[in-house]
C-alpha cells in the first residue's frame, strides 16, 4: 500500500468502525503492503490486489464491497521518472482515472469521488513574492507527471458535469513522513544512514511546502464529511523549506553535522525544476481543518521511523541514486508484498 493511502486507511478503519475500508492496490515498486499491518485483522478492513487499469476488476471490486465512497490516491508520482518514461504516468494518472470514474459512474450508490490530485498541477511559483495560488487559478503544469495530473483532473471535472458524479478534487503540497518509499527526505536520510553524501539537484535553492503525512490524512478526513460535490480544495501547510535546508537539517537529526560539508554533493539538476510551489489552503481551513504537526517534530518523527523500518522496502539502491528511474522499464525496481501482519 502506497504513501498516503495506507495513513488515511488507518485513520478511518480505526476511528471509524461502524466504516468498512477497503484497499484496492495493485503493489507495485512504491507500495508496500506492510504499511497497512496495523489494521490487518480489523473486521472493517479489506484489502485487494488489484490494477486500477483493469476496468472489470474494479467494476466487479466496487459491485462485490458495495463501495459508496472512492478516494482515489492511485498514481504514478516520482517525477524524476516521467522525464525517463512519462508513458507510465499516462498509462496510470489519466487511463487509471478515467477507469475508476466510468466504473463509479455505472456503480450504484456512490456517494462522493474524492480525486487525489497535486498542487504541481498549477505549475511554478515563479518568484518568492508569488501570490499562494487558489483553486480557481490556471493550471500550468511544467513536467510530464504534472501534466498527467492536470488531465486526470479535467476528466474528474466532465463527470462531475456531464453525469452528476458528486467528485471532490484535492491539490496537495510535499507530504513527508513514515511509510513513503524513498524520495527526497526517505531518500536523503537512507542515503546519510548508508554513509553516502546527499545527491542535491542543481544549487538545492528549490523549495517545497513540506506537509506530515498524518495532517493530510486528516485533511482527507474532513474533506470526506464535509465537502460538497464539485469542491476543489488545496491541501497545504507553511514548511517552505529549500532542498538544501532540508538536507542540513538531517545531517544535524542523525548527528553528523561536524561532517556537513563533506555529506552534501550538488548534482546535475532536472530538465526543468520549479523553483517553487505556493498554495492557498483557506477553503479547507473553513471545513475546520488546520495543520498541528510542527516540522521539527515531524522530522525527528520521519528519521526515527526509517532507522527501524526502512527494511520493509526490500532493495531500495535504485532509488539512491541521483537521478532514480524506477519502474520504468520491464523489470525495473522493486515490489514490496511482505505479509501484511507482519
Amino acid at each position: 500500500m502506497r504513501f498516503i493511502g495506507s495513513h488515511t486507511a488507518i485513520l478511518l478503519a480505526k476511528k471509524y468502525p461502524h466504516y468498512k475500508v477497503v484497499v484496492y492496490d495493485k503493489l507495485d515498486y512504491c507500495s508496500c503492503l506492510a504499511n497497512l499491518g496495523e489494521i490487518a485483522r480489523l473486521k472493517n478492513f479489506k484489502f485487494v490486489k488489484g490494477d486500477i487499469c483493469s476496468p472489470d476488476l474494479v467494476s466487479y471490486v466496487m459491485t462485490e464491497e458495495k463501495i459508496d465512497t472512492v478516494m482515489h490516491f492511485a498514481a504514478q508520482t516520482h517525477v524524476d521518472n516521467s522525464f525517463g518514461n512519462s508513458f507510465n504516468f499516462t498509462q496510470s494518472n489519466i487511463m487509471g482515472t478515467h477507469v475508476m470514474l466510468e466504473a463509479a459512474k455505472c456503480h450504484k450508490g456512490i456517494r462522493r469521488f474524492i480525486h487525489v490530485s497535486t498542487d504541481e498541477v498549477y505549475g511554478e511559483g515563479e518568484t518568492f513574492e508569488t501570490e499562494a495560488m487558489k483553486e480557481e487559478h490556471v493550471l500550468e503544469p511544467t513536467n510530464p507527471y504534472a501534466a498527467t495530473k492536470a488531465g486526470a483532473e479535467f476528466l474528474v471535472k466532465s463527470y462531475h458535469r456531464s453525469f452528476k458524479l458528486p467528485c471532490v478534487i484535492t491539490r496537495g503540497n510535499n507530504v513527508y513522513g513514515p511509510h513513503q518509499f524513498p524520495k527526497l527526505i526517505p531518500k536523503f536520510t537512507n542515503q546519510l544512514m548508508r554513509g553516502r553524501p546527499v545527491t542535491l539537484h542543481g544549487d538545492g535553492s528549490n523549495t517545497r511546502n513540506f506537509l506530515f503525512v498524518e495532517d493530510v490524512a486528516r485533511a482527507f478526513e474532513v474533506i470526506l464529511h464535509k465537502a460538497s460535490p464539485g469542491m476543489i480544495l488545496n491541501i497545504g501547510g507553511d514548511n517552505e523549506i529549500s532542498n538544501l535546508e532540508v538536507a542540513k537539517r538531517l545531517i544535524g537529526i542523525l548527528g553528523l553535522k561536524d561532517k556537513e560539508e563533506e555529506l552534501i554533493t550538488f548534482v546535475p539538476d532536472r530538465k526543468f525544476n520549479d523553483l517553487r510551489y505556493t498554495i492557498n489552503s483557506g477553503k479547507l481551513h473553513e471545513l475546520g481543518w488546520k495543520e498541528e504537526m510542527d516540522w521539527e517534530e515531524g522530522l525527528q518523527t520521519t528519521v526515527e521511523w526509517y532507522k527501524k523500518y526502512t527494511g520493509r522496502f526490500g532493495n531500495i539502491e535504485d532509488a539512491l541514486v541521483a537521478h532514480p528511474r524506477i519502474g520504468v522499464a520491464p523489470g525495473a525496481g522493486v515490489t514490496n508484498t511482505d505479509d501484511i501482519t507482519g
